[in-house]
């Protein structure tokens, strides 16, 4: 897209994305993400009713009444998406690509981010890394974000999930909250998920095309140049057997990233690109705020 179709199209995810964020995402953001915990605020006076052990014994000792501390929140986070820009995410069998969609998804985290001033940060993947922003806050970076997201040029066209863990982890010293947002159809990443996972608040974001789940019935249809590489192919779409065998192969690739996610302990958002991309994002975060009142 010309440099007008890409400011517009940024402006409008802006807009979308702001008044989601404003009337109902930042606050399921705040409840599910904590800060580090808590860290010393200031003194003052005791009154009645006090916790007594909050008690300040070094200043009521010097004067000679007693004074209790007050702690806040250490509320600012490091949000870090990881999105996977590979040849595949260019494919879309509705209204838009699976890139798009993952341009909504990263800026309705990114903005909830901002709200709630935490830092966001963006790593394009595909199969090396491809462009690192570095965490900051503000408007402007927000939106760069996005830009970024929908008018970089990839250099390669596989996708490598294990790789771009390893580089999140390089570059992330302290705990925070990464958002991996792929197809995850990728070489094996289940050491590097399970070790992200526990350094980090890992939650992947499953972007599946109806397409990658089952084909219609139609006729032949020649694959000439797969997406992420490999030999042209002829797909016979009014064969049933044809349809029923790609079904089948589809959801025992299903059935293993599942049981990759869970047994690295990682909670998933799957995501539909023909749909609107908010409403499994909010359902995720209040099953988990649910999930962590039972705790």
């Amino acid at each position: 897209m010309n440099t007008a179709e890409l400011l517009k199209k940024v402006r409008q995810i802006e807009i979308t994305t702001g008044r989601l964020v404003s009337e109902t995402f930042a606050g399921q953001y705040q409840s599910v993400f904590k800060g580090r915990g808590i860290e010393f605020s200031e003194v003052r006076e005791y009154v009645p009713g006090d916790d007594v052990r909050s008690i300040d014994w070094n200043v009521t000792a010097r004067a000679n009444k007693p004074f209790i501390k007050q702690y806040v929140e250490e509320r600012e986070l490091t949000l870090m998406i990881l999105c996977d820009i590979s040849a595949s995410q260019s494919f879309g069998s509705g209204a838009k690509p699976k890139s798009e969609a993952a341009a909504e998804l990263a800026a309705m985290f990114a903005f909830s981010a901002l709200k709630n001033s935490d830092k966001s940060g963006l790593l394009l993947f595909s199969d090396k890394p491809e462009l690192y922003i570095p965490p900051r806050k503000g408007r402007n970076h927000s939106l760069r974000i996005i830009r970024e997201l929908l008018a970089y040029t990839p250099k390669s066209r596989g996708t490598d999930v294990a790789m771009a863990l390893r580089t999140a982890n390089s570059v992330m010293k302290r705990r925070g909250i990464i958002i991996l947002i792929s197809d995850f159809n990728a070489p094996d990443y289940s050491r590097e998920a399970r070790l992200t996972a526990r350094r980090h608040d890992l939650i992947p974001v499953v972007i599946t095309d109806s397409f990658e789940r089952a084909l219609p019935e139609a006729g032949a249809l020649l694959v000439s140049e797969p997406l992420e590489g490999g030999p042209a192919f002829t797909a016979d779409l009014s064969s049933p057997a044809f349809r029923s065998e790609y079904a089948a192969a589809a959801a025992a690739r299903r059935r293993g990233l599942e049981t990759l996610l869970r047994s690295a302990g990682a909670d998933w958002i799957d995501i539909d690109p023909a749909l609107p991309v908010h409403g499994p994002v909010v359902k995720f975060f209040r099953q988990r705020r649910r999930t962590f009142r039972l705790l």
